[in-house]
């Protein structure tokens, strides 16, 4: 019995699409639209056995995000990040998805200048990629990126509030939103990411009382991180919530299992193995038939093996 629910969108297979997920907002449990389970689980992915994996367990998007750039390639931010990598490990990611909605990050300068290019950039996500979706940062400096890119077929997913491509304007990696002025900016950049055309929209690091009056304002979903339990949904990196981070993990990333330590245990045990000469041991070897393996030494004390 497969684990996923039916998304509703009346292919009968259970794959979550773009209209099944803005559906979730009005999925209020008790009403006509029910759905047993309307808020929206989000987890980043950027290979195939991730993506495979994730995707199994039920969840309804899958992320590339550009947080690819620190936990995977080791970059100190998510600046250095180029579109080639980021539609390397989307398609990766793609091969591996096949029920869940599979939303590609656009990296940092590939929708921020000329309007043509990011489009252009857009469409390589979902032609070369395999993306259902992007994503992309900012407000209302957006908007016009936003409209563009719908216009053109592409789904938007927005992304305010801490947003890390705007690191340095920020002077680091801070909550965003905790003066009447930034809450208000926030609440002005939601309304303008929803009127340009987005689908959902992620709210990271934001006071939870903002991000709920958001929640509330809006009609697509929102999706959280660092942001509340009001959201719609909620989105975690994937190396963060399996414990295969590195340095202290923010204060919203929960979790869940301790799988860094789980490798360096097996590699440990793995080397000690072998420099005991108990791996491989006889069981995990292959070996010759009995008549070969007689013919074979038969041949060696004679010098010279007869076919």
């Amino acid at each position: 019995m497969s684990v996923f629910p039916d998304s509703g969108n009346g292919a009968g297979n259970g794959k979550m699409t773009v209209p099944d997920i803005v559906r979730r907002k009005s999925a209020v449990p008790g009403s006509a639209n029910s759905i047993a389970d309307p808020r929206i689980v989000c987890v980043t992915a950027y290979d195939y056995p991730t993506a495979r994996i994730v995707d199994e367990a039920g969840v309804d998007i899958v992320l590339v995000g550009d947080s690819l750039a620190m936990v995977v390639l080791g970059y100190e931010n998510t600046l250095s990040l180029t579109v080639e990598e980021m539609l390397h490990h989307t398609r990766a990611a793609r091969r591996g998805v096949q029920r869940a909605l599979l939303v590609a990050d656009m990296p940092y300068g590939s929708y921020h200048a000329d309007k043509s290019d990011s489009i252009q950039n857009a469409l390589r996500f979902v032609k070369e990629g395999g993306a259902e979706a992007v994503k992309i940062e900012g407000g209302e400096r957006r908007m016009e990126t936003i409209a563009r890119m719908v216009e053109a077929e592409i789904p938007v997913m927005g992304h305010i509030g801490l947003t890390p491509q705007s690191l340095h304007a920020f002077g680091g990696f801070r909550v965003q939103g905790k003066t009447i002025q930034a809450a208000e900016q926030i609440m002005r950049d939601a309304r303008a990411v929803e009127a340009a055309g987005a689908f959902s929209i992620v709210l990271e690091s934001i006071p939870r009382e903002v991000a709920a009056e958001i929640t509330r304002e809006l009609h697509i979903p929102t999706i959280g991180i660092g942001a509340g339990p009001e959201c719609d949904g909620q989105v975690l990196v994937i190396h963060d919530l399996a414990g295969l981070s590195f340095g202290r993990a923010p204060k919203f990333a929960r979790q869940y299992a301790h799988v860094a330590e789980s490798i360096s245990q097996a590699v440990s045990e793995y080397a000690s193995d072998v420099r005991a000469g108990k791996f491989p041991a006889d069981s995990e070897s292959y070996h010759l038939s009995g008549e070969i393996r007689d013919r074979l030494l038969s041949g060696r004390r004679t010098g010279a093996i007869r076919s």
